[in-house]
């Protein structure tokens, strides 16, 4: 279910109608766009929040986007040019879709589904919780994936930290595991390549990866742990949506998904490290 609802999501960080509306909100580039998008259903909030709530990107990058960014516009403006721009670019790479009766019912299970998610110990998800749902069918199911997103990224920053992995170890054993190459994940997160070697070593001294900086035995263990237990933090709204809905859901999804792979919006492979859905 991640892989069908994540991209439709992502479109967002990819998409130039997002870029343009964030310029036009008076945002300065695409990252501080990012960070300041992402954070503003929180408010004007610190960098360290950001850092606390992203987890896996540099210090040093966030801080160069907040709090810079409540100085060239407020969270109330950021957001509505977020929405703004998804409509835009939605519309564009559905087409008519955008409308249709396949989004509309995608965007019923999809709330749905987000209606299971919880708000204690899920900080993004319970900011975008917190935030009025669009009426339009196509908003309303970015919204719901939205939300299904960052739920599960709560429950992915909290297997991290159990798992004691730092955000940088964090790419490093993913890269590792083969999911998403190094070239995709460290140039975007900020990481330096003398960062990456030290996060190697580190890996490589706590016995997840071995002199050539692939995942040992007990470092594969360790990492399929994570995954599953990220699953299962991010379990509920499918529990509830039972599995003739997730099956119904995620038929939609492969038919709406298919003109957003077509346009190649979203990247793969892609920091995010989720892969095609087909």
């Amino acid at each position: 279910m991640w892989r069908v609802t994540e991209p439709f999501h992502a479109i967002g960080y990819f998409a130039p109608e997002t870029r343009a509306a964030f310029d036009a909100a008076g945002l300065k580039g695409y990252w501080m766009g990012y960070f300041a998008s992402r954070s503003a259903a929180m408010g004007a909030v610190s960098p360290e929040v950001v850092i606390a709530t992203f987890y896996n990107f540099h210090p040093d990058m966030v801080r160069r986007a907040v709090p810079d960014a409540w100085s060239f516009s407020t969270p109330a403006a950021v957001l509505d040019a977020r929405r703004e721009g998804m409509d835009a670019a939605l519309r564009r790479i559905l087409g008519p879709m955008a409308i249709g009766e396949e989004v509309r019912e995608a965007a019923e299970l999809a709330r749905r589904a987000a209606a299971a998610c919880t708000l204690p110990g899920r900080p993004l998800f319970a900011a975008h919780a917190g935030l009025p749902w669009p009426k339009a069918p196509h908003l309303e199911l970015w919204h719901a994936c939205t939300l299904l997103r960052e739920w599960r990224g709560d429950g992915h920053v909290t297997a991290l930290s159990v798992a004691g992995l730092d955000g940088c170890e964090a790419h490093v054993v993913l890269s590792a595991s083969g999911a998403v190459p190094r070239s995709s994940i460290e140039p975007f997160r900020g990481w330096s390549d003398q960062d990456w070697i030290a996060a190697v070593r580190r890996l490589e001294t706590d016995g997840w990866l071995d002199g050539r900086g692939r995942l040992t035995k007990e470092g594969a263990t360790a990492h399929a742990l994570l995954e599953q237990r990220t699953d299962e933090l991010a379990s509920a709204p499918w529990r509830l949506l039972s599995d003739d809905g997730c099956d119904r859901l995620h038929e939609l999804m492969m038919t709406i998904l298919r003109p957003v792979l077509a346009s190649d919006v979203v990247p793969y492979p892609n920091p995010i490290g989720v892969p095609r859905p087909d």
